[in-house]
C-alpha cells in the first residue's frame, strides 16, 4: 500500500497525479492554477493541490515518479543538435540552457517541492508512462497499445502488449521519425501554435478536400509493416524548435498561413486551399495510424487497443482506427497527452510497490473541487446578482431550452482538455444559428471550431451511430449522426457529419446526468451543446474565481456554481 505521485513537466501540459493505495484519487494541470495556457512549469500548484485533495502531508508521499528520463533526453538532444552542426549552431546555447538548468535538475527540485528523501523520487521513460497512463485505467484485462507523440526521451512511436498488470515493449519508431512532429510541422505552417492549434487543424480539416496527396508523398512514406519516414530537408526538427518546418517545405506546399488572420472559408481561395492541405494532413495521420494499429493487431493478437500521446487525442483519427483497424474495442483516456504521462508515471510507481491496478476509469472528475461559498463572496464583492435554486439541473435545461447559452460549474474539475460537464458551456443543440453565436460571440474563436453534443448514454445509440463505445465517456473520439436525427443536433453537427459525442451517466457526471434528463422532458431529446468553459488562449475554468471572471467578460446568460446561481443584472 503506498502514496504515489506521479509528474509531467518542462516540455508542456505539465501535470500531477496522485495513487493512494493502487486507485487513482486526483489528477490535475498546471495550467489550472497558473492559467497560462499548456504551462510547462514544475506543476507545484497542482501537487500540492492534489495532496490537499486527498487529506495528505507532501512529506507523507511514499514515492514521487517523473514521467521521463531527463538524462536520456539530455543525451538525444545533445547528439540531435550534434548530428546537424553547423546548421544547428544557433541551438546550442538555448537548447543547452534549458536542459541544464531546471529540466536537467528536477528530481531534485521534485525532492525540495514535496519534502521527501530524495531517494523516493525516480523516473521511468517516457512512453511506458504514457502506455501505463492508457491501459492501467482502461477496462481490459489485455491489450495492445500504441503511444505515438512527438519524442520522448528518443522514441516517437511505441507498440506494447498489456497483460493484467504488466506492459510488454514489442517495437519502437525514434526521432526525427514522427507523426507527431509532422502534426506539429503541419500546424505551425497553417498559422496555429504548436501544442495548442492541433485541435484547430483537425476542425480545420473538415473543411477541405485531400488534395495535396502527390506533395505529402514527398514529405512522408508509409511502409507495409507499419513503420514510416519523414523526408527530413523539408522539416526543422533541429533548426527551428518553433516551427519545425524550413523553405522547401513552403516551396513545396506554398507559403505558410500569417498567424493571427482571421479565417473566411467561404470567399476565399488561399484559406480554402489551406483547408486542403489540412485535409490532407489528417487523411495521411489517419492512414499511417491505420498502419501502427494493423500490425499491432496482428503482432499481439489482441482484440483491444490502447492509445496514448498526443496524437491519440485525434479523435477523427480514433474513430476511424475503431472502425477499421480489426480491433473491436478501442480506448483513450481523456488527457492522453504529454499530461497524462503524470497518470501513467504514478501508476507505475504504485504498481511497483505492490499495489493492484486501479479500477478501470469511469469518469474525468479529478481536479480540485469548486468552492460554492467562495463564489457567493466574490460575487456580493462585484455586485453580481445571483440566489440559490433547488433544482439547477431544471433551471439550466429550462433557459437552454430557450435558447439561452449557460455556464456549469460543478465539483472537482476535468481531467484533460475537454468539458465533460464539470466546467462546461451549455446550449440547445438543435438551433443551427447557436454554432456560430457560441465560436464567435461567447467563445470569440475560430468560426470553423466544431461543437460537441452530451447526451445521456442509453439514449446515444438513437441519435449516434457507433455510440455508445469506450472513448464516448471522455469524448475522445467521433460518431456520425443517425440519418433523420440531423435537426435535432444541428449545432453540434460537424460539415463531414460528424460529432465529438460525450455520453452521460449518473455516474459521470451526476448535474450534466440531471441536465440531460430535464433537456429530455422540454425539448423531447436528451442532448446539450456541451463546450470548454474558457475564452480563447484561456485553460478552462478552476476555481469559482475563474468562473465569475468568465461570466463578467463573455456573453453567457447564466452561471450555475453547484446551486448558487448567477443571472445578468445587478444585485
Amino acid at each position: 500500500m503506498a502514496v504515489v505521485m506521479g509528474i509531467s513537466a518542462h516540455y508542456h501540459d505539465a501535470a500531477a497525479a496522485l495513487v493512494v493505495d493502487g486507485q487513482v484519487v486526483a489528477a490535475m494541470q498546471e495550467e489550472r492554477f497558473s492559467r497560462v495556457k499548456n504551462d510547462a512549469s514544475l506543476p507545484r500548484r497542482a501537487a500540492l493541490a492534489c495532496l490537499a485533495t486527498a487529506g495528505i502531508a507532501p512529506g507523507a508521499v511514499d514515492r514521487v515518479v517523473f514521467y521521463e528520463n531527463p538524462f536520456a533526453r539530455l543525451e538525444r538532444v545533445l547528439m540531435s543538435l550534434l548530428r546537424g552542426f553547423p546548421r544547428t549552431w544557433r541551438q546550442f546555447p538555448r537548447a543547452l540552457a534549458t536542459q541544464l538548468d531546471s529540466k536537467l535538475w528536477v528530481l531534485d527540485a521534485l525532492t525540495d517541492l514535496l519534502g521527501v528523501p530524495r531517494q523516493r523520487v525516480t523516473f521511468v521513460d517516457h512512453h511506458r508512462s504514457h502506455a501505463a497512463s492508457a491501459f492501467f485505467v482502461s477496462p481490459f484485462e489485455r491489450a495492445a497499445i500504441l503511444t505515438v507523440d512527438g519524442v520522448g526521451e528518443e522514441t516517437s512511436t511505441g507498440l506494447w502488449l498489456g497483460e493484467g498488470q504488466t506492459l510488454r515493449p514489442l517495437s519502437t519508431l525514434a526521432f526525427p521519425q514522427s507523426l507527431g512532429l509532422l502534426y506539429a510541422a503541419l500546424t505551425a505552417y497553417l498559422g496555429f501554435e504548436v501544442n495548442e492549434g492541433e485541435y484547430k487543424v483537425m476542425g480545420l480539416a473538415a473543411h477541405g478536400r485531400p488534395t495535396f496527396r502527390e506533395a505529402f508523398s514527398r514529405l512522408i512514406a508509409l511502409h507495409a509493416d507499419g513503420s514510416f519516414e519523414l523526408a527530413l530537408p523539408y522539416f526543422a526538427h533541429f533548426t527551428d524548435a518553433e516551427l519545425g518546418f524550413g523553405p522547401k517545405l513552403e516551396a513545396l506546399l506554398g507559403p505558410r498561413r500569417p498567424p493571427g488572420r482571421p479565417w473566411d472559408l467561404d470567399g476565399n481561395a488561399e484559406d480554402q486551399r489551406y483547408a486542403n492541405i489540412a485535409a490532407t494532413l489528417q487523411a495521411v495521420t489517419e492512414e499511417a495510424l491505420l498502419g501502427l494499429a494493423r500490425v499491432a493487431r496482428e503482432r499481439t493478437g489482441a482484440d483491444a487497443l490502447c492509445l496514448a500521446g498526443g496524437v491519440a487525442l485525434n479523435a477523427v483519427a480514433n474513430a476511424r482506427l475503431l472502425r477499421e483497424s480489426g480491433f473491436s474495442r478501442v480506448f483513450v483516456q481523456p488527457a492522453a497527452g504529454d499530461a497524462g504521462g503524470a497518470l501513467g508515471a504514478a501508476l507505475l510507481g504504485a504498481l511497483e510497490a505492490g499495489d493492484t491496478r486501479p479500477a478501470p476509469m469511469t469518469h474525468a472528475a479529478l481536479g480540485e473541487a469548486v468552492a460554492p461559498a467562495q463564489a457567493r463572496v466574490l460575487g456580493d464583492a462585484l455586485g453580481l446578482k445571483s440566489r440559490r435554486v433547488e433544482n439547477g439541473p431544471e433551471e439550466l435545461a429550462a433557459r437552454v431550452a430557450r435558447g439561452q447559452v449557460v455556464a456549469l460549474v460543478d465539483g472537482r474539475f476535468e481531467w484533460g482538455p475537454r468539458a465533460l460537464g464539470q466546467r462546461s458551456l451549455l446550449a440547445l443543440p438543435a438551433a443551427e444559428h447557436m454554432r456560430e453565436h457560441v465560436n464567435r460571440v461567447v467563445k470569440r474563436r475560430e468560426p470553423f471550431r466544431p461543437l460537441a453534443p452530451a447526451v445521456l448514454e442509453s439514449s446515444a445509440a438513437d441519435l449516434f451511430e457507433g455510440a455508445p463505445n469506450d472513448m464516448t465517456p471522455f469524448m475522445t473520439t467521433v460518431c456520425g449522426i443517425r440519418a433523420g436525427r440531423e435537426a435535432l443536433l444541428q449545432a453540434v453537427r460537424h460539415v463531414d457529419g460528424s460529432a465529438r459525442v460525450q455520453t452521460v451517466t449518473q455516474a459521470s457526471s451526476p448535474m450534466l446526468f440531471q441536465v440531460l434528463r430535464a433537456m429530455e422532458q422540454h425539448t423531447g431529446t436528451p442532448a446539450v451543446l456541451n463546450t470548454s468553459l474558457n475564452g480563447p488562449g484561456e485553460p478552462i475554468v478552476a476555481s469559482a474565481a475563474d468562473a465569475l471572471s468568465f461570466f463578467l467578460a463573455h456573453s453567457v446568460d447564466a452561471l450555475l456554481v453547484e446551486d448558487l446561481l448567477f443571472e445578468r443584472g445587478h444585485a
